[in-house]
């Protein structure tokens, strides 16, 4: 009894001091100062508060700012534009090379024109690409050459090219194709009766809608500032869904051996208002898998959902069992694991535009749909970001999922694997070549500590090999696809790679062209800002139908 005395004493002493202090601040001041000083404060206070509690960690807003200021300046700013302006020009001049009478169409034809032509146009288009993707020069992008497939998909594609899902009762069929697309692919990554899921447009589309699904969930519970946390080897759609939805995503860094996400630094990094836990199987830039189960037990322990990003390898990991592969469990067979985004558009072999997001029960899926009851055009419902959306996409990744069946997948998996593993081995036996981690699917990635590997890069290029390169560190990676199995491909890279890794042993390349000089210029930018800026300048590249011949000279001087 006398301790409690003892404290309930102390506190009001303290209460009191704190009273006295603030009277003896107020003596002499009017009342409108009274309420102007303590306007100001709040403000001040709120303005701390939201600076230390946004969507991005406190240091990286920091550096923002600092960098932002500083470009404000006239004269960095007069530069910052010459230099972009420069590179826009260069940028240009590389998109448009294989283009030699550059010339676009910029207004409709005033009639219509005949299909001859306009097939003889599109055949002229097709043409201009430089890297033989179908004879296995490029990593990844193409991950199928099937001309039997194509002509297939073509005729499934006539049947459906004015459907559209949004419409069920008019495209009874196409809705009957995706619910089937999304029951098979649940079924090869052991989902229960439960588990459901939608197909969207791709890998972006399926993390973005996994994320979004998270987020309303975190709001459902009073989480007010929803949390990622993810390595930082996850794929970039997760940067862009925290940046979409208001949400903070927390990196974690990833064993340097392994390339495994650190999973004892994922735990120390959860918190309350942690809505998510991600893990890949594999990630893009290493071709590593993340130990899923550690993961998972940590969603268990902590009630916080654990999503598999599978969009890049799914349609292969799923095999690889059957295939003689075999990997530790990944799927809906681990306790924990609330959803999984696998693109069929990748070693699902359907055409671009089509991926598959699972959940392990409905009411997760539900938290991803957008429903408006109350439009005056009717209530309008749709379970994607998209409203309308391509019925013979579905209807082609369907036409695919089929033809090959479970047979033709496997076959390919293990012709995959082992493509892939041959490459990792004999690359590990070049001398300046080192293999990262241990890549058990189809991407290797590899660096060197005795030469410029974006030296190796460029020398491949002008070899006609497109490959994949990375920073943070600096490395190459090379993604095998159905075209790379093909005899001869994997040895032809091999003994390019020996060759040009050789060369720059005994010749080392200082002059940093190319993929050189763009990423090893580029990580040395303090202000990320500008590499933003630069990307941009590309992207609108892009979509540039100008740039006469005499116009691009004179901007270059």
């Amino acid at each position: 009894m006398e301790t409690v005395q003892l404290v309930v004493g102390c506190v009001s002493d303290c209460c009191n001091g704190i009273r006295k202090f603030i009277n003896d601040l107020c003596i002499g001041q009017e009342p409108w100062q009274v309420v102007a000083y303590t306007f100001a404060a709040t403000c001040f206070t709120f303005y701390v508060w939201n600076f230390a509690h946004g969507d991005e960690p406190l240091m990286k807003r920091f550096k923002k700012f600092v960098f932002r200021t500083v470009r404000r300046i006239p004269w960095v700013q007069r530069k910052i534009e010459q230099e972009l302006n420069k590179n826009k020009v260069l940028i240009l001049k590389d998109l448009n090379k294989v283009d030699k009478n550059f010339t676009f169409i910029t207004d409709l034809p005033s009639i219509g024109m005949n299909d001859q032509n306009i097939l003889q146009k599109a055949s002229d288009y097709e043409k201009l690409g430089l890297y033989d993707y179908s004879g296995g020069k490029v990593s990844g992008t193409v991950y199928c050459g099937d001309s039997d497939l194509a002509n297939l998909c073509t005729r499934v594609f006539n049947l459906y090219c004015w459907s559209n899902p949004l419409h069920p009762d008019v495209f009874p069929g196409c809705r009957k194709m995706e619910a089937e697309v999304v029951r098979m692919t649940c079924t090869l990554f052991n989902g229960d009766s439960k588990s459901c899921g939608t197909v969207t447009s791709g890998g972006t589309e399926s993390i973005l809608l996994a994320c979004l699904a998270y987020r309303n969930l975190a709001y459902s519970k009073g989480i007010r500032y929803p949390e990622i946390i993810a390595p930082i080897t996850v794929h970039a759609a997760f940067d862009k869904a925290a940046e979409m939805f208001r949400m903070k995503l927390t990196h974690i860094p990833i064993d340097i051996n392994t390339m495994k996400v650190d999973v004892a630094a994922m735990n120390r990094a959860i918190n309350s208002s942690t809505c998510l836990l991600v893990g890949s199987c594999p990630n893009f830039p290493h071709g590593i898998i993340d130990p899923i189960e550690d993961i998972a037990k940590l969603g268990r322990k902590y009630d916080i959902p654990v999503h598999v990003d599978a969009c890049l390898g799914g349609f292969l990991v799923c095999f690889m069992d059957d295939a003689g592969y075999p990997l530790k469990p990944f799927d809906f067979q681990v306790p924990g694991v609330t959803s999984i985004s696998a693109d069929t558009h990748k070693y699902g072999y359907a055409v671009k535009g089509s991926s598959v997001l699972m959940f392990s029960k409905p009411e997760l899926r539900h938290y991803q749909f957008f429903c408006q009851p109350d439009w005056p055009g009717g209530i309008y419902a749709s379970p994607t970001l998209a409203g309308s959306r391509s019925g013979a996409n579905i209807a082609v990744c369907w036409a695919t999922l089929l033809h090959y069946g479970r047979k033709g997948y496997v076959d390919r998996t293990k012709k995959v694997i082992a493509a892939a593993r041959y490459l990792a081995k004999n690359l590990q036996e070049i001398e300046g070549i080192t293999v990262m981690g241990n890549p058990e699917v189809s991407v290797v990635a590899f660096t060197s500590y005795v030469f410029n590997i974006y030296s190796l890069c460029d020398r491949m290029t002008k070899l006609g090999w497109s490959l994949n390169a990375l920073q943070f560190p600096s490395a190459i990676h090379f993604c095998v696809t159905a075209n790379h199995i093909k005899e001869g491909v994997v040895e032809k890279f091999i003994t390019d790679m020996r060759n040009v890794s050789a060369n720059l042993i005994q010749n080392p390349d200082d002059s940093m062209q190319g993929k050189a000089a763009i990423y090893g210029s580029a990580q040395t930018i303090p202000d990320r800002s500008l590499i933003a800026d630069m990307a941009n300048t590309f992207l609108d590249a892009c979509y540039s139908t100008e740039k006469p011949k005499d116009d691009f000279e004179e901007a270059k001087n």
